[in-house]
């Protein structure tokens, strides 16, 4: 089973010539399932609608931002897959008063051999926000134990956490490195099944759009993995999407990461 996790950079840039890039690098991925932040809705369709025609998904999406004044266009969260959707649960994440709104999607998905509980979502962005984003994970760390009871595979989080491998954040969530938020509830960082010598930055100056970005190269996006249930949902290899310009473009400000699942 292979999984993959994205910002898209909603309508950031290019948007339209994007889109195509975005496009080609799921087309060579792959992926049986995808998770995707920053997906937009218009006036004049959805993005992950569109995704999901052009590469004959099943796909669901979340309202984040709600639709700007001026065009229109609201952000979400979207999840993208080859095999049915069963069913679909959102969760709305405390902002500590910041004036954004952040959610979490659940997508009970209909794999080959039973249920896989696949989560994706976007914590807040704010350099030294980590108490805000620590209240975001508690909420998160519940929504995704109630979602994975009873399912075949363990839960697969997926998504922007805005936090790096070693933060508060991330050792809350992984429930290895401290106590895990929801007793029980383990997940792991599939990139620690990467190569030592690979540091995973998913926000990288070597990213046409993030040249001259003030925040250092970092690893923020995730692709996180509860306990292997029956061998199912065993990390086997772990890689970055999306890390090269396609036809001359950079198909979003973040690379993609991809792992490999064993089903």
């Amino acid at each position: 089973m292979r999984v993959l996790t994205w910002n898209l950079w909603g309508r950031g840039g290019d948007w339209r010539r994007r889109r195509d890039a975005i496009v080609a690098v799921i087309a060579e991925s792959a992926p049986d399932v995808c998770g995707l932040q920053e997906v937009w809705d218009a006036p004049d369709g959805n993005l992950a609608a569109d995704l999901a025609e052009r590469l004959d998904l099943r796909w669901c999406w979340v309202c984040a931002h709600p639709p700007r004044p001026e065009d229109g266009v609201a952000i979400g969260n979207a999840v993208l897959t080859r095999w049915p959707i069963v069913a679909v649960e959102e969760l709305e994440l405390p902002t500590g008063g910041l004036a954004e709104r952040r959610v979490a999607v659940c997508a009970r998905v209909g794999a080959p051999t039973g249920v896989l509980p696949f989560v994706t979502t976007h914590l807040a962005y704010r350099p030294g926000g980590s108490a805000i984003r620590l209240e975001q994970v508690r909420a998160l760390a519940g929504f995704v134990a109630e979602q994975a009871g009873d399912c075949a595979y363990p839960p697969v989080v997926t998504g922007d956490l805005n936090a790096e491998p070693t933060s508060d954040e991330l050792r809350l969530l992984g429930g290895l490195l401290t106590a895990p938020a929801v007793p029980d509830l383990v997940l792991l960082d599939a990139w620690r099944y990467a190569p030592p010598d690979d540091p995973g930055f998913t926000w990288d100056r070597r990213n046409g759009y993030q040249q001259h970005s003030l925040i250092p190269d970092s690893r923020i996006d995730y692709v996180l993995v509860g306990l292997p249930q029956h061998d199912r949902g065993r990390i086997e290899t772990v890689r970055l999407g999306g890390n090269a310009p396609v036809n001359g473009l950079w198909p979003s400000d973040h690379f993609a990461v991809i792992a490999d699942l064993s089903d």
